[in-house]
């Protein structure tokens, strides 16, 4: 028996592989599994290359869990070591410097594993011992037995062992009994060694029989080793791709469609990526490309290989020229990386451009499923916005799709403003603003379906974009000042008359928590409706990128901004300010005329205060434009009570005013309830 110590210059090494990788400690199966694989893919290629001579037989490498003994067992029927290699490729760990390397890695879990040869001493994080049993399939060489038990000393001696290859036998550690446990074991392959190229048996396959499951004797293959990604296109059909699908995401709704990645110069990939059914959620749909070096398992997250959206994709990326560090699960950027990021992002933007120009039909089909997924590219990557606003479209509110230059012809003639900007009209929900989309319609224009998640920070950047072009929801405004045209002829409403009516119903709006309300009075129209709510589209924007802003958070706490406009050729309008103006104008007179005189004296005072020098207007005078403004507000809330006292006798104003809260779902609760049986009286 020979004994030793492991080439390390400090005892620590198995403590730091404990505490620094603990974490990831799950990968040892990963790592044990590959090396298997690699031991058989080398027997196989030294055969092909004549360097071995004896038959190959059955190369299943077969893991083998005994929960009583405590073992968790890896073997393989490849190459095999000598008593030589194990101590060129086991016992001398491949670093020097052992302060310099604890030093360097101390902050870093993920930086030991793989790089300097410690694959194998992964197994380590979950063993008090491990066993080596290996027979070399070198002519004459005889089988040898390795164990240590977690400290730099290990033993090595002669064996029996009939078969060629090696048995890695992990005693699993007390605190690690999670990995005897055949459910976990079966999740832990499926994870790392779904399509591992060498077929994997855990256990035997059972069925059910006599009332109870019991083992067959067909081994449990675990492993798919030629999936789809190392096939020819050519030699798959569409069935190929969605079983590949379902296998890989059980339970989500059929992918739109695909694309088969196959490129080998000037970097090695293979893949397939599967456009999903994306309509909203955006975070919940990340992270579902797996990421493969050689068919084995790296990670799931691929944020540093591809661009941000198109994590949102769904499928398998299979490169060894991705550069990984040491412990095959954490990216490193490199030239390759970003050659590989825009590889994957011309073949997307490719795919897009052909299905649509080869069967539009369909790929308008397809739209509201993908709009998310191009508008999310659009707006993080400036290369996929000269590409996809091509292929981008615009749906409007009849159900028909548009290109941008499509649509800009369309609407160029009618719906350009008196400033010669091309207004772009849009509903972000269409039977909420049905009132106003039929105004617009009735103008000769046309509105667009904006309702995605993303179509707010979409409409800003296509402003930048569009040269003199600008977005405007169908409830920003009336109609007539959504696009003004050079034409358009403002009838003038007597200013004092327009704010007594504004003010009639500005005392009867009712409080609805953080919102605000402004009453103004237009000329619409006769056909128009007698009140129109609107909401301001700068503040409404900046409200809704607050949630998808965190620096904009502030926005979401400010209260949302209306304008409350009358229309004051509406018969019921005119016929309230009719009545208003009869029933007020005796009360109203003296009062007025008040207020014209102590205006006409405010107006005098503070021209002099204007023009005064230091020490010319004194303090009488400053009292006395004090006084002059006290009274100017008595008799404003003077005038304002003997209007809100008419509104209160008037049901009218008050239903008008809930016809159109009702109409943007502002009136609820017991403003709802009054609105109802007032409406039944006047019934």
């Amino acid at each position: 028996m020979q004994k030793g110590n492991i080439g390390v210059t400090t005892d620590n090494i198995f403590p730091v592989i404990k505490k620094f990788l603990y974490s990831d400690h799950e990968i040892f199966l990963r790592e044990i599994v590959s090396n298997a694989v690699d031991a058989t893919q080398k027997l196989k290629t030294m055969s092909e290359r004549g360097e071995f001579v004896g038959e190959l037989g059955d190369l299943t490498v077969r893991i083998n869990l005994d929960k009583e003994a405590g073992t968790l067992t890896i073997s393989d029927r490849g190459v095999g070591m000598t008593s030589e290699e194990i101590d060129r490729y086991i016992n001398q760990i491949a670093f020097s410097g052992a302060t310099d390397f604890l030093e360097k890695f101390k902050d870093s879990a993920n930086a030991i594993i793989g790089h300097f040869g410690l694959g194998f001493y992964s197994s380590f994080m979950v063993s008090k011992r491990v066993d080596i049993i290996t027979l070399s399939c070198k002519e004459g060489s005889k089988a040898v037995k390795w164990s240590c038990d977690g400290t730099p000393e290990f033993t090595i001696e002669e064996t029996e062992k009939t078969d060629r290859g090696t048995d890695i036998v992990l005693h699993i550690d007390d605190d690690c009994k999670e990995f005897l446990e055949k459910n976990r074991i079966q999740e832990l392959l499926r994870k790392y060694c779904h399509f591992l190229p060498v077929s994997i048996a855990f256990g035997k396959k059972t069925e059910w029989k006599d009332g109870k499951e019991q083992e067959t004797e067909e081994d449990n293959i675990i492993n798919n080793s030629t999936p789809i990604w190392k096939q020819k296109p050519t030699e798959l059909k569409d069935e190929d791709y969605q079983k590949f699908y379902r296998d890989l995401y059980p339970g989500y709704e059929e992918p739109l469609f695909w694309i088969h990645l196959n490129v080998d110069y000037p970097f090695n990939l293979t893949g397939v990526l599967f456009f999903p059914k994306i309509k909203n959620d955006l975070d919940l749909r990340r992270n579902k490309i797996q990421l493969y070096c050689n068919q084995v398992f790296v990670t799931d997250s691929v944020e540093n290989i591809v661009p941000d959206f198109l994590t949102l994709l769904h499928g398998v990326i299979d490169s060894p020229d991705i550069p990984l560090n040491v412990s095959r699960s954490y990216l490193q950027s490199d030239a390759n990386v970003k050659k590989i990021s825009k590889y994957i992002t011309k073949k997307v933007s490719d795919r897009l451009d052909s299905i649509f120009k080869e069967d539009r039909k369909v790929y308008e089909e397809k739209w509201d499923d993908l709009k998310l997924f191009i508008n999310y590219g659009m707006l993080s990557e400036p290369d996929f916005y000269d590409k996809a606003s091509k292929f981008s479209l615009f749906k409007d509110c009849e159900n028909k799709y548009y290109t941008y230059e499509e649509y800009k012809e369309l609407i160029k003639d009618n719906q350009t403003d008196k400033d010669g900007n091309l207004v772009y009209l849009y509903a972000s929900d269409v039977e909420k603003q049905y009132n106003y989309i039929e105004d617009a319609k009735a103008k000769g224009y046309n509105v667009l379906i904006m309702d995605g998640q993303l179509d707010t920070p979409l409409v800003g950047m296509l402003e930048q974009k569009f040269e003199k072009s600008r977005f405007c929801r169908v409830d920003g405004d009336t109609i007539n000042r959504l696009i003004q045209k050079a034409d358009d002829v403002e009838n003038v409403i007597d200013a004092d008359e327009s704010d007594n009516l504004a003010s009639c119903f500005n005392s009867c709006i009712p409080v609805v928590d953080k919102s605000e309300f402004h009453v103004e009075v237009q000329s619409m129209g006769k056909e128009a409706a007698p009140v129109v709510i609107t909401r301001s589209e700068y503040m409404r924007r900046m409200k809704e990128m607050s949630r998808l802003q965190a620096g904009m958070s502030f926005y979401g706490e400010m209260p949302d901004m209306y304008s409350f406009i009358l229309n004051y050729d509406h018969p019921v309008v005119a016929k309230i300010n009719d009545s208003l103006k009869s029933a007020t104008v005796d009360q109203l007179k003296p009062v007025e005329a008040e207020l014209k005189g102590l205006k006409a004296r405010q107006s005098v005072l503070r021209d002099e205060q204007s023009k005064a020098k230091d020490g010319e207007f004194t303090e009488e005078m400053k009292k006395e434009l004090d006084k002059c403004n006290d009274d100017i507000k008595t008799q404003e809330d003077k005038k304002k009570e003997i209007i809100s006292n008419y509104a209160k006798s008037e049901a009218k104003v008050r239903h008008l005013i809930d016809l159109a809260m009702l109409q943007n779902g502002l009136l609820g609760g017991k403003e709802l309830t009054e609105f109802i049986k007032r409406s039944v009286e006047l019934l």
